[in-house]
């Protein structure tokens, strides 16, 4: 564990004691929880908003969501964790969402809890779920969902990405490091080809009540979710803003990192949802191009 100032830490730079708006029902139909209802099967939960203690969102410092999801990873949690507590920039807020683990991740998590925001330990119904429960809980303008095992590139990456001047984006994303290299995104229109243009943790999306109802995993897709959700911020939302550069360092043996049946049927359902049967067509092709290298 990390021994340092609490005010050194991206989490702790910029406390408020005043509850926020965007935490109360009658502020409309856009709003987030403080924390998960007890009725769920909650194992337990902490973290600085137990202490009144929140952060707020500004103009001049964007408030960013990093979302980090765990389940039995008692050997990788702590390296995320500090991946995102010693970022430089000022206005980070953290929610971990742990699915019940017993190995030792739980109290890995309780030793950073003075570090976190929210964090709750409680079953779900896997990762999509647990993300899911992440954006409700999330207050920040933008949300990236930094999981267990993986970790921002550098300790400026947040800072560097320069949030302030992008307030007219919905979707920023970046490169990624994997296996000591580094490989570049895609353009967003290989989305219509069936092919998720970034790696996930490469991508802050952005959360308001324009965005709120496209901000949401579709758990009937267990596998291609991610690819889903980012299809619809493509063809509802549009405007991506690319960084050219590593954002985050992808640990690999991600849910939908391996093929599987399950994975090519959600792929295709979700293309064909979003571009009908000529869409499907347009990304079997594309498939069968890149097999034969052409």
């Amino acid at each position: 564990m990390i021994h340092m100032r609490k005010e050194n830490h991206s989490t702790t730079r910029k406390i408020v004691s005043s509850r926020p708006k965007i935490f109360d029902e009658e502020n409309g139909r856009f709003y987030s929880l403080v924390k998960l209802p007890q009725e769920r099967g909650k194992i337990s939960d902490g973290g600085l908003r137990f202490n009144g203690k929140f952060k707020e969102d500004s103009k001049e410092l964007p408030l960013v969501t990093v979302v980090t999801v765990v389940f039995n990873d008692v050997d990788n949690i702590e390296k995320t964790l500090c991946s995102v507590v010693q970022q430089t920039y000022s206005n980070i807020e953290y929610i971990v969402v742990d699915g019940g683990s017993n190995d030792g991740t739980l109290d890995i998590i309780k030793e950073y809890s003075h570090l976190i925001d929210y964090w709750v330990s409680e079953n779900d119904e896997g990762i999509y779920d647990a993300m899911n429960k992440g954006i409700t809980l999330a207050s920040g303008q933008w949300v990236n969902f930094m999981n267990s095992g993986d970790r921002f590139f550098s300790t400026s990456t947040v800072e560097d990405i320069g949030f302030d001047q992008l307030s007219s984006y919905n979707l920023i994303y970046g490169d990624k490091q994997e296996r000591g290299n580094i490989i570049k995104a895609y353009p967003e229109r290989m989305l219509e080809k069936g092919i998720l243009h970034a790696c996930h943790q490469s991508m802050f999306f952005k959360k308001t009540q324009h965005t709120s109802k496209v901000l949401k995993y579709n758990l009937k897709f267990s596998i291609y979710s991610d690819y889903d959700l980012v299809n619809r911020y493509y063809n509802k939302l549009s405007r991506f803003y690319y960084v050219d550069k590593p954002l985050a360092v992808f640990q690999g043996e991600g849910v939908s990192s391996t093929t599987s049946w399950q994975k090519r049927s959600d792929k295709y359902i979700s293309v064909y949802e979003s571009y009908g049967t000529v869409g499907v067509i347009r990304a079997i092709c594309f498939r069968i191009s890149s097999l034969f290298g052409k």
